[in-house]
């Protein structure tokens, strides 16, 4: 058989199968409907004011210049029925979203944004305090909303600039609750969570945030009242807003599921709870029509809203036990039929999967490790990179080269990665590929897609403007300004504690360094390459392996034992805020600007000794820094680099520290020394690397042996593989 009798026999299953899916659930929910963010298109959404794709997230707002204020809004441009004749009670909804509020002028005043039910999909509310909800003349009525304010307006009574408020046909917020009472700063630019649940028959709306995936046990607001009191239509449009006020406000909806349906019994909420996407769910494709998402495992489920149960009359009169009689044998011919259908159905599955099903092979790449992103064509990123054009290449990783690409077909401007065709480059690809291809963080570099044809070996990432943090840092002539510095620190170390402690398996990313660090247009960072990246339960113990990575960011204890875990990434990425602080390298040339050691970690060590650390401090600053905040950085890169790993902290203590609502645990005047046995050094010795370029000095007792130092190397430090 071809290929084309198996697609015929894939979709008569598929019909069949939405045949009984849309009888058995005709009666079980009327006017449902069901999206997210991996089944939208661009017609399936409406983008109005500012509003506009950018990266994969929808962007509310634009970067304006101060003082100018913007509004923007996006919808889904389907109305949903939230009213329905015959029900006295309306319709219940749960919807699931991420997004992020960036300022990049902190001194500007703010805006917020707000997830909103709307009688229209044309209005764009004022900017401002009103957040593109509404305006100052009351234009549009009938709009409830769920607000996250980022300024404190008295005009509407706000409590402060950092709050999530019900607003009930109003900007005077029925029921406020303050952000900081549970650590969430929507002007810190992180990832926020946020769950909206209403039963429709209890009449009960729920707010949850959170910085995490995981929904809070307790709600922030949780408030009663009758939506049909506050609606205008019994069909309305859902969707978010958002506003600037003089501000360089950026609102971001990174990630959206909604789902709305009737309840059939009181007191009994039939919405599915909504929640955030798979890890291998892809987000919106800013110029294509359709979604990039993973293949669906059965027909996706869409708006329903048309879907509804009819019951007819016989000459507009029915005797009950003729009814009975007939519905009893109508009842027995659908359950025949329908244990007919399920039969053929799965007799035509075992047939396909036997005769017609092929495996696409690939070079032997295994197709359960390419799951998620897209494939890309060779043809399709030769031309993008103009024939892998010399003048295109924008970085070299440790196994392959970077260029920059223009997709043909939708004019995406991209990172392309071309790994090396040594055997070490092939591990890379599919390290890469099978670990960051189920991630998703607003702080790692997103993978577009792969490609696997002629030999070669390609990555398709979103392009960051700004390039790497190391070109910012010691390249540009621009010197990085202190906010975005300490922005970009705080950035990494929440991409890195969601590696180790938020995902399924434990992600050990083993090469933490300002290279692989990317700067997107609005200097955050977003971490890369993960072809050293290796991926290990929780509370499991990693295996040796030879020590990979680049020196001046390796751990002491990684360089004896060769086992990489979370601490030996805390330890590099020490080493990154140190270099970010003091605008200096991990590793200098003897007589290089370090001066007094060739290696910066040493070398603050000794600074702290003596009682000077603020003397790290990059001289380039001209003092445009808060001292406090300074010292708090570099005390908190010296805790990340302590010679113990133990005594080291997570990174989710890293984040608290850097955002105030942790302290810097006390950093000891002098470095202690890691001590081994000599019996265990022995042992760990021999599935180690043996040459370490004199990086390391060992001095030996009868009992013990410690590491006490850091070398010299070039300039730009020595990559181990």
């Amino acid at each position: 058989m071809t290929s084309l009798s198996g697609r015929f026999y894939f979709n008569f299953v598929l019909t069949l199968n939405c045949a009984l899916f849309a009888f058995f659930s005709g009666n079980v929910s009327s006017a449902a409907t069901e999206f997210d963010m991996g089944t939208l298109t661009l017609s399936t959404m409406k983008l109005l004011g500012d509003a506009h794709m950018s990266n994969g997230s929808v962007r509310l707002t634009r970067d304006l210049a101060v003082p100018y204020s913007g509004a923007g809004k996006v919808l889904y441009s389907k109305p949903i029925k939230f009213r329905q004749p015959g029900i006295e009670s309306p319709a219940s909804f749960s919807t699931f979203f991420s997004f992020s509020v960036t300022n990049l002028n902190p001194s500007s005043i703010g805006g917020g944004l707000a997830f909103v039910i709307s009688p229209d999909d044309e209005f764009v509310g004022d900017a401002g305090g009103f957040l593109g909800i509404m305006d100052g003349k009351g234009t549009q009525n009938g709009v409830v909303a769920v607000e996250f304010d980022t300024i404190m307006d008295v005009e509407f009574k706000d409590i402060n600039g950092n709050h999530v408020g019900l607003d009930l046909n109003s900007m005077v917020s029925t029921r406020v609750c303050d952000l900081d009472t549970i650590g969430v700063d929507l002007k810190s630019g992180d990832l926020v969570n946020s769950w909206v649940e209403y039963s429709g028959s209890n009449r009960v709306i729920k707010v949850y945030v959170s910085y995490s995936n995981l929904k809070p046990k307790e709600p922030i607001i949780s408030s009663t009242f009758d939506l049909n009191e506050y609606i205008a239509n019994d069909f309305m449009f859902v969707g978010f807003s958002g506003s600037t006020q003089g501000s360089t406000e950026i609102h971001s909806i990174d990630w959206w599921s909604f789902s709305s349906s009737f309840d059939e019994n009181p007191g009994y909420n039939s919405v599915p709870p909504a929640g955030p996407p798979p890890p291998s769910a892809s987000l919106m494709n800013p110029t294509a029509d359709t979604v990039n998402a993973p293949p669906p495992l059965v027909a996706p489920v869409g708006d329903n809203s048309n879907t509804t149960s009819h019951q007819g009359k016989i000459g507009g009169k029915c005797h009950n036990q003729l009814c009975r009689s007939g519905a009893g044998a109508v009842a027995g011919v659908v359950t025949a039929s329908a244990f007919f259908l399920a039969f053929c159905t799965v007799a035509l599955i075992w047939l396909y999967n036997k005769k017609f099903k092929r495996e696409k092979k690939c070079d032997n790449l295994a197709s359960d490790v390419i799951k998620m992103p897209k494939e890309f064509s060779y043809k399709e990123l030769n031309v993008a990179t103009k024939g892998f054009d010399s003048n295109r290449i924008i970085g070299h990783g440790a196994f392959g080269t970077v260029y920059k690409g223009i997709l043909p077909t939708t004019g995406d401007i991209v990172a392309v990665k071309r790994c090396s065709h040594r055997g070490q480059g092939k591990v890379e690809f599919l390290s890469e590929l099978s670990i960051i291809g189920t991630l998703r963080h607003r702080n790692l570099v997103r993978l577009q897609g792969w490609c696997h044809e002629r030999g070669e070996s390609l990555l398709v990432y979103d392009l960051m403007s700004n390039g790497s943090l190391d070109k910012a840092l010691f390249e540009s002539r621009m010197i990085l300004p202190w906010p975005y510095r300490r922005k970009i620190l705080l950035g990494v170390a929440s991409a890195l504690s969601y590696l180790h402690q938020e995902c399924e398996n434990q992600v050990i990313h083993r090469d933490i360094k300002t290279s692989n660090i990317m700067l997107d247009e609005g200097f955050n960072a977003r971490l890369g390459d993960f072809g050293l990246a290796r991926q290990i339960e929780h509370d499991k113990s990693p295996d040796a392996t030879v020590a990979a990575g680049t020196m001046g960011y390796l751990a002491p204890e990684y360089l004896l034992t060769g086992r990489a875990t979370d601490k030996t990434d805390v330890f590099s990425y020490g080493a990154v805020v140190l270099e970010v602080a003091s605008g200096r390298r991990p590793i200098e040339k003897e007589g290089g600007k370090v001066g007094v050691s060739g290696n910066l970690v040493e070398w603050v060590w000794s600074l702290h000794r003596e009682g000077r650390l603020m003397g790290a401090a990059d001289l380039r600053l001209g003092n445009e820094f808060d001292e406090g905040e300074m010292r708090r950085v570099l005390l908190v890169g010296l805790a990340c680099s302590h010679p113990d790993p133990l005594v080291r902290p997570t990174m989710r203590g890293v984040v608290q520290m850097l955002v105030g609502e942790a302290e810097v645990p006390i950093v000891p005047r002098t470095k202690p020394t890691l001590s081994f046995s000599t019996s265990e050094l022995l042992l760990t010795l021999q599935d180690s690397v043996s040459d370490l370029n004199g990086m390391i000095t060992l001095s030996s007792s009868s009992s013990e042996t410690s590491l006490t130092g850091g070398g010299r190397g070039g300039s730009s430090g020595l990559d181990l593989v």
